[in-house]
């Protein structure tokens, strides 16, 4: 096993040329379509789940945020998916770097914005001035609620980042662990594979979890601009 931590971390190149763009176009591939009547049980099972997941952050939500029931379908399929690829042996993680994330979260952060400064102008201006706010703190107030506006993206893109990184490494030095204590002692090196098969099955789950709360924060913001 390799013993520089970010390692996993770099982006792989083939050629001198980085292949970021195939590694991010794959999990298209995972998706297949059907164009028989009857579909396969695979496709049932993902249409099934698919429609679950979109009815519970499409509840909410009126007629123009409706409108993006597609857009933010595709992006929970495409980071969950991008998780877990990322999670195999000498893999590459897209949605580890932080820029990856920042590209996705601010044209959505400002899509939602825009919408809300078209849609409802004077209910988004007035989020920068709460109501009975005393005359004094005035400034004050729309200062730090426009600082808290603009940090909304990057709290999405550093919060992804962080808990794949901090997922990713402590699996690494849980497993390069493991490999020294295999030639010193049986019990500690099995007790440590145990902790890993648990720790892996443990990021299976965040995972999916970070890709869903990526998602629902985005339709939050979409909900308070439409």
């Amino acid at each position: 096993m390799n013993e520089n931590l970010f390692t996993p971390f770099t982006i792989p190149t083939l050629l001198g040329l980085p292949t970021v763009m195939p590694i991010i176009m794959f999990p298209m591939l995972l998706f297949p379509t059907s164009k028989h009547l009857i579909n396969n049980r695979l496709i049932t099972i993902q249409q099934n789940l698919t429609q679950l997941v979109l009815k519970q952050m499409m509840t909410t939500h009126n007629t123009k945020g409706q409108t993006w029931s597609l857009m933010l379908m595709s992006l929970i399929i495409f980071i969950a998916m991008t998780n877990l690829l990322g999670l195999l042996p000498y893999s590459f993680t897209p949605t580890a770097q932080l820029s990856m994330n920042l590209a996705m979260a601010i044209p959505l952060w400002a899509g939602t914005v825009f919408m809300g400064l078209r849609f409802k102008t004077k209910s988004s201006l007035a989020h920068f001035l709460p109501q009975g706010t005393p005359t004094p703190l005035i400034p004050m107030l729309v200062i730090i609620e426009t600082i808290s506006l603009f940090i909304q993206p990057m709290a999405l893109a550093v919060r992804l980042t962080a808990n794949i990184t901090a997922g990713h490494l402590l699996m690494h030095l849980i497993g390069n662990a493991a490999l020294a204590l295999m030639a010193m002692n049986f019990l500690a090196t099995s007790l440590t594979l145990i902790i890993l098969m648990l720790l892996t099955i443990l990021e299976i789950a965040v995972a999916l979890i970070q890709a869903y709360v990526f998602t629902l924060l985005v339709s939050l913001y979409l909900h308070d601009n439409t």
